[in-house]
Parts: C-alpha cells; sequence; structure tokens
C-alpha cells in the first residue's frame, strides 16, 4: 500500500478515491470516531475517521494524543467542516503509544518557556512545526540564491587560531587536561603542548577566510555556525548560531549593498511564494499574542504584511551622518523619549534603527558610512580619515538585520588598523598576505540566519527559531 504524506493527501485531488496509508501523531482523539493525524509534513492535520463498534476499549485507550499511528483507508471529500478530505479508515495500527499522564505536549496552550524546557518535543507543536519548516525553506532559498547567481559555497573552519571581529569573546578549544594543565617557565599555559601547538577557538565568523575564496573564486559564500561567548541572556544573543556570509571581488560598496537589499527581497518573495500555510498561522499567533499588549508595543503591520513591506519597497540609503541628524530632530529625542540619547560617534541602537525604519521613512533602510571607532578592523578607511565604508540593513520590528562592508585592500592601512586594533600580524599573516599579491577591492556581508529566521517567522526570542538554543547556563539536548 502506498504511503503518503499528510499534506500529499491533502492536497492531490486526484488521490480521492484512493486507498492510500498516512503516518503520523494523534493531535486529538474525539467521539471516539474522529483522529487529527499530523506528520510534520504541514502545518494542516488530517481526519481520520474509524468505526470502533467491533474495537476492544485497550484499542480505545492507545489513542492518545502524542502517540504514533499508521491509518490506511480511502481518501473522500469531508462530509464535516474544517477540512476538504478525509480518510475512512479500514485498518490501523498504532506504532508507537503516548501515556496521557505523563506526555507533557497535551492539546491546550503552553507558554514559549515552558516549550524550550521540552526542545526535544516542542518541534511537534504547531508554533514550532510551523518555525522550523520556515527555517528550512529559508536556507533553502539562501542556498539557491547564491547557486544560481554563480557564488561558490566555502565551508570555512569551525576551529580557528584568530578572532576575525577583535572583540575576544571567544570559546577556547583544547585537549589539555584540566586538572594538570602545562605551565612555561612564566608560570602561563604552554599552548604549545596542546593539540594545535598554538591557542585556538572556535569561530566567531568565516569572514576573513571567505575573503581568500573571493580573491580566487570571485563570488562564495559560507553559511556555517558561529560561536559567541558573550554572556548574555537578552532575547537576540545566542552562544552558538548560523552565519551567512557573502564576499565578492572587485565589488565595493555600492555594489555590497544592491547585493544585500536584492538578496534580502528575494528571500522574503521566496516565504510569501512557499511557505503561506505556515506564515498564515504564525500571523494568527502573533495577532493574537499581542491583543494582551499594550496598543503603542504592538506591530503596526503583520508578520504577512512585514514580509510584503519588504518586496515593495526599495531600501532608503543614507550615511551614518544623516542618520544621526534626523534622530537629533525628532520628536522622541526632542522630548527625551529615546532610553539611549543618540550623537555622532556612538553606535545606534535598536530604538534609534526601528525609528528610521518604522516612522520616519516608512521602508527599509541602509545606513553606510559609519565611524572608524565602534567598527571592526577590516573594513575600509573613507578619505575623511573618520569613517569606514560600512552599512547595515535595518528592518521593521528587528533593527539591523544585515552587517557588511567594503574590506579594507591596501596593505600599509591595514597593517596600521592591526596595531590600532592590538592584532598580532602574525595571528593573520596569510590574510595580509592577500594584499601583496593581486590586490583588489571586495566587499562583503554578514546575515545571522537565526535574525532572519525571527523577522520571517515573527517570533520575538531567539531561542525559538533555533532548535536547540546554546545560552549561558543551557546546553540541554
Amino acid at each position: 500500500m502506498k504511503r503518503i504524506t499528510v499534506k500529499e493527501a491533502i492536497t492531490a485531488t486526484d488521490l480521492i478515491g484512493s486507498t492510500i496509508t498516512v503516518n503520523g501523531w494523534v493531535r486529538t482523539f474525539r467521539s471516539n470516531r474522529f483522529i487529527a493525524i499530523n506528520d510534520g509534513s504541514t502545518i494542516k492535520n488530517i481526519q481520520a475517521v474509524i468505526n470502533f463498534e467491533n474495537q476492544e476499549e485497550s484499542v480505545l485507550k492507545s489513542i492518545n494524543t502524542g502517540a504514533a499511528i499508521s491509518v490506511t483507508g480511502t481518501l473522500v471529500e469531508s462530509q464535516g467542516g474544517g477540512q476538504n478530505v478525509e480518510i475512512q479508515v479500514s485498518s490501523f495500527e498504532i506504532l508507537g503509544e503516548a501515556n496521557p499522564e505523563e506526555y507533557p505536549l497535551q492539546p491546550k496552550k503552553h507558554s514559549l518557556e515552558f516549550l524550550r524546557e521540552k526542545a526535544h518535543l516542542r518541534i511537534r507543536t504547531n508554533t514550532f512545526g510551523a518555525v522550523f519548516r520556515v527555517r528550512h525553506a529559508m536556507s533553502y532559498a539562501i542556498h539557491n540564491y547564491f547557486h544560481t547567481r554563480g557564488f561558490y559555497q566555502m565551508h570555512t573552519p569551525i576551529i580557528t587560531g584568530s578572532d576575525a571581529e577583535g572583540a575576544g569573546e571567544m570559546f577556547r578549544v583544547t585537549t589539555n587536561d584540566q586538572n594538570n594543565v602545562p605551565k612555561n617557565e612564566e608560570g602561563e599555559v604552554d599552548t604549545t603542548k596542546d593539540f594545535f601547538g598554538k591557542e585556538t577557538n572556535l569561530t566567531v565568523s568565516g569572514q576573513l577566510e571567505a575573503e581568500l575564496g573571493a580573491l580566487g573564486l570571485g563570488k562564495v559564500y559560507t553559511f556555517g555556525p558561529t560561536f559567541r561567548a558573550e554572556n548574555s541572556n537578552t532575547t537576540r544573543h545566542l552562544a552558538e548560531f548560523w552565519m551567512i556570509e557573502p564576499e565578492v571581488a572587485f565589488n565595493d560598496i555600492i555594489d555590497n549593498m544592491n547585493l544585500a537589499e536584492d538578496f534580502l527581497k528575494s528571500l522574503a518573495q521566496y516565504a510569501l511564494d512557499n511557505c503561506m500555510d505556515d506564515l498564515e498561522f504564525l500571523r494568527d499567533r502573533e495577532l493574537q499574542e499581542e491583543k494582551s499588549k499594550p496598543q503603542i508595543e504592538r506591530n503596526e503591520l503583520n508578520l504577512i504584511e512585514r514580509l510584503q513591506f519588504i518586496t515593495a519597497n526599495d531600501f532608503e540609503r543614507i550615511t551614518y551622518t544623516e542618520a544621526i541628524r534626523i534622530l537629533e530632530n525628532s520628536k522622541p529625542y526632542k522630548k527625551k523619549k529615546f532610553q539611549y540619547m543618540p550623537e555622532w560617534g556612538s553606535d545606534l541602537q535598536t530604538e534609534h534603527e526601528r525609528f528610521l525604519v518604522e516612522k520616519h521613512f516608512k521602508k527599509p533602510v541602509i545606513i553606510n558610512n559609519y565611524p572608524a571607532s565602534f567598527k571592526a578592523f577590516y573594513m575600509r578607511a573613507n578619505e575623511d580619515g573618520k569613517t569606514v565604508a560600512a552599512m547595515d540593513i535595518l528592518f521593521p520590528g528587528i533593527g539591523e538585520i544585515i552587517g557588511g562592508s567594503q574590506r579594507e585592500e591596501r596593505l600599509d592601512v591595514l597593517k596600521e588598523k592591526c596595531k590600532d586594533f592590538n592584532i598580532p600580524e602574525e595571528h593573520i599573516w596569510w590574510y595580509l598576505e592577500t594584499r601583496k599579491f593581486g590586490t583588489c577591492k571586495h566587499s562583503g556581508f554578514g546575515l545571522g540566519f537565526e535574525r532572519l529566521v525571527m523577522f520571517v517567522t515573527g517570533m520575538t526570542n531567539i531561542r525559538d527559531v533555533i532548535p536547540f538554543p546554546r545560552t549561558p547556563n543551557n546546553a540541554e539536548f
């Protein structure tokens, strides 16, 4: 007997009248007759109608929420409301029982905090099924976007001896016995006795290696795990997350902004074209959640409207200096409504970014030419001596979603920046050498994958868009 998915069963009208088999998990069982089954292929359930007149009571008791079941029967047009088709069951089998007294995901509303404690099971819920199907769709859309535009994927190292961001918040990698760490004559840890013969860490970015790839292959991108040992418990931070980092030889900052805008519009359109069932569910969930919030905290646009907002608008492009001027002339600034008062030379906060996008321009915004004082060493210095050719893209609801820059291709300038950032040249000698042999302008950007999934799904906590979040004091599962 042909086994098909629930998604196939409810969308293939040509199968009506056929005998099919569907496997899945019981969502509800009512009136000792109607079983709602879901197998994860779609947000929608399929109803299986069973005649239990001749069944033993023990069989009825085993059909509980969470149980795995296989049903075989005829796919017919539904006689009831809520579904177009249903299965008139001729035979069924309980594949795996779920004791209702122990199974934690009963058919009722559970808080996201509770479900984070049940990360091994939460994927079975409607909310997280939708989130992780969308996450997969976005992953596919990213690879497809770059592949069709002639990019080559690079697998950059997870273990590295360099700090791409210069922030120092890295996880150390060692095989040393922590109860008997080797020391040198100065009493310091002797890293020459470690596995790699030097200090190594988990990477915070694949960008530096991606630049090497771009300077040989022309257009490359990374899509891999990155790690930050930042002791932060906010809704926007993870210790382990995924980054997408394209790098393109011969691109300047304008080319970089063009690529990033087209990239984000393409991803938003892909979600609208391919994930509508899940997006509608997540939109309705968000609207329900917002009913309990004060009006001022509610989104002006619903989830689907926010995605359409991205595809329908050309992104506004302004300099950092222009952004500060706009903020300083705004009502929130004059009435001291900003929690952090903006001034030239300080980094923009999320509240500033959201004001520019949602209140002032009412469209996505790209800010460029930031002060060099709070940007990374590899960003190209502008002729004014104060700013660098950096850019951030700001979205409604979340603020910054992409950060990037034109990279510093001049060897003498890059060496000076290494001194300013206290980066020993011997740590990145290979990076500097690319500026000696056939150097050229090149640009790239980074997109935090979880930040993207938050935007597309409307989830407000980054821990809810990755299957098994890693945060301070939390490495369960």
